[in-house]
């Protein structure tokens, strides 16, 4: 198991290299979209997300009010944006190599936390204000949650068409969720702790179900008996 965590943290540390580098480059030269991403996460973080308005954001920026609404028209769209720029940093980051499907996940996962891991800080105060209070940007979040797990999904050919594609997406959702409250309160070193929680958590999917991670081009389906 040692060696496992060891292997899969070099392949995910090169990995997050590749996502570092594009970070750096965006903080260097932020676009305009990111800046007001990044205020609105600072805001929720000092002075509390549900405080946060957008003409405070304009203030923080320095961007015209209607520059701000053009783009967002309301807090939640800043958070569900945010996501979709971490999926696009996953992918990016992403290798389609030819090992199973649960390791493929495991380091798209993996991918993620490292790409959300500069904005840590942030995420903790703005979950514990939206979480129990804040049921429409709960709601928001669910479906961002969604989206990034079918992603994943079909990235790494696992088909999420029908009912039973909606099943592998929810179940990789919790997955991913019982992997992300390590996460947030992870600070080992290398984010052991969380390797080790989202590694429990796909085992048990393996283990619930062998349909979950059969690939749509059959590559790991079981090989059907002769005669």
């Amino acid at each position: 198991m040692a060696i496992y965590f060891r292997c899969i943290s070099i392949r995910a540390k090169l990995h997050f290299n590749k996502i570092t580098e594009e970070s750096g480059a965006l903080a260097k030269r932020p676009d305009t979209e990111w800046r007001i991403i990044a205020a609105a996460l600072e805001l929720g973080r000092v002075e509390g997300w549900r405080s946060v308005t957008l003409t405070r954001i304009a203030e923080e920026t320095k961007i015209p009010l209607s520059g701000v609404i053009s783009r967002f028209p309301n807090k939640n769209s800043i958070l569900d944006k945010f996501s979709r720029r971490i999926d696009a940093q996953v992918i990016a980051g992403a290798d389609e190599d030819s090992s199973s499907i649960r390791d493929r996940l495991f380091d798209l996962i993996m991918l993620r936390f490292d790409a959300l891991q500069p904005h840590k800080e942030q995420l903790r105060s703005i979950l514990r204000q939206t979480v129990p209070l804040d049921p429409i940007a709960g709601l928001s979040g669910i479906c961002a949650l969604m989206r990034s797990m079918n992603m994943m999904l079909e990235f790494t050919g696992v088909s999420t068409a029908g009912p039973l594609g909606r099943l592998k997406v929810k179940a990789l959702g919790f997955a991913y969720l019982s992997a992300a409250r390590v996460w947030l309160g992870d600070e080992s070193k290398n984010s052991e702790k969380t390797m080790a929680a989202l590694d429990r958590s796909l085992a048990r999917l393996e283990n619930l179900a062998e349909m979950f991670l059969i690939r749509t081009d059959g590559d790991d389906a079981p090989a059907k008996s002769a005669g």
